[in-house]
């Protein structure tokens, strides 16, 4: 099988991994791929944008592709898969009128509203709302105010503060860029990031994880793409993956058929279990960054086939999923300045022979050098959650980036018991 795999980032690299691994892959492609995904793949940096549909298309006959796996949101949401499946190849990646799952909160709304999916209650302000109507708006929300950018934001666009001011200021600025605001009520319990494969109506879920979207330790400072994540998760009930497939992803699934826009890829649900159990923080259409990474460290079924699958249309006939047991963490080292203003450029040392995984990285001549936000993801592994956090910071303590920062406590308070429904 020759695959085209279209990312430059650590979830890509993860793919790459997964799928070089799979023995019925004969030619692993990326466009642009990085210097991590180069060590298993031909990367082929000047085949244009990702999200130029023409230029994907011509790469895709160039290497003659079995398979297309499309990881980032743009593509998807520019409608690239649709113009790759009408050239006739096998895409793993839902059609541009279903990636708006992620592209328009609104229409995710839309789809649970329609489905009986739980999420929060929301509003949307248009542009050109003027401040009498945002104030109006906001006083049917809070304390905690949830503020998005209704639209594709790299996983930044959200801000959940009790500080009204910094609320209103977030708004201002999406609708200053012409982007309608989504207000959410606040929903309360532990996240869960839960990605499922889906082709029309099936649904076969993978294993559920957590991520970090706070900048520092104790979930201090703004947002940002994911500074780590770990799977499973020891503190969710047992019948809690079934449930979110029964109340969350089948209907969702089902609902997008009945609307002629059949989802098939990967569906992720972003979910808070309070009291009541799972409800919908958010939908993305491809797999989660940085959940991924541990997700797919546990996967024993060789990858490249149970995407295949879901691109031809034969995922219900899939045997069930194979997983290694225990845990799996990965932790991001993030450039001086991320989110706000990363410093790129600086040498990387330390990374020869440590569990790895690219994320902004590119070659300066001889030296790796930062490119992103997010530079590398450290992966570690263990029979129990404190091991597999032991492995991934012992290998981040021989990496050295000037100015480069991390998170200390992925996965803390899971291995603690501190994390409870």
């Amino acid at each position: 099988m020759r695959i085209l795999l279209i990312g430059s980032g650590a979830r890509e690299h993860a793919l790459a991994l997964g799928m070089s691994k799979d023995p019925q892959v004969t030619e692993l492609h990326a466009a642009p791929g990085n210097p991590g995904i180069a060590q298993l793949a031909t990367c082929h940096v000047d085949a244009g944008p990702v999200d130029d549909a023409e230029a994907m298309v011509a790469l895709a006959k160039k290497v003659d592709a079995d398979l297309v796996v499309i990881g980032p949101e743009i593509p998807l949401v520019a409608g690239v898969s649709d113009a790759l499946r009408d050239a006739g190849f096998a895409v793993f990646g839902p059609s541009k009128a279903a990636a708006q799952i992620e592209g328009s909160k609104a229409f995710a709304k839309d789809v649970m509203a329609a489905a009986g999916v739980r999420t929060a209650h929301a509003e949307s302000i248009q542009p050109g709302a003027d401040e009498a109507s945002l104030d109006e708006a906001f006083g049917r929300f809070g304390p905690n105010y949830v503020v998005k950018d209704d639209g594709l934001a790299g996983g930044k666009g959200v801000v959940v503060t009790r500080d009204l001011e910094q609320a209103k200021d977030h708004a201002r600025a999406v609708l200053a860029a012409g982007n309608p605001v989504l207000l959410e009520s606040f929903l309360d319990g532990p996240e869960v990031s839960l990605f499922c494969l889906v082709h029309d109506s099936t649904v076969v879920p993978l294993l559920p994880a957590q991520d970090y979207k706070r900048a520092f330790d104790q979930d201090e400072g703004p947002n940002t793409g994911g500074m780590g994540a770990y799977a499973p998760l020891p503190w969710l009930p047992e019948d809690a993956t079934q449930r979110i497939v029964d109340e969350v992803c089948v209907p969702v699934a089902k609902e997008m058929v009945r609307r002629g826009t059949p989802y098939s890829g990967l569906l992720y649900a972003g979910l808070a279990w309070g009291e009541d159990g799972p409800a919908v923080v958010e939908f993305n259409c491809r797999f989660g960054d940085p959940e991924t990474q541990a997700v797919l460290a546990l996967l024993n079924t060789p990858l490249a086939g149970v995407l295949s699958a879901v691109a031809q249309g034969q995922l219900a006939a899939l045997p069930p999923l194979d997983w290694q047991p225990g845990y799996a963490l990965t932790v991001v080292l993030a450039a001086e300045g991320y989110p706000e203003s990363p410093r790129t450029g600086g040498v990387i040392h330390g990374v020869e022979g440590k569990p790895v995984l690219h994320a902004g990285t590119a070659f300066d001549g001889q030296k790796l050098v930062s490119a992103g936000g997010r530079v590398l993801n450290v992966i570690g592994v263990g029979e129990d959650l404190a091991t597999a956090r032991a492995r991934a910071y012992e290998a981040l303590d021989g990496i050295a980036l000037e100015g480069s920062h991390f998170r200390s406590d992925i996965a803390l308070k899971a291995e603690r018991g501190e994390i409870g429904i």
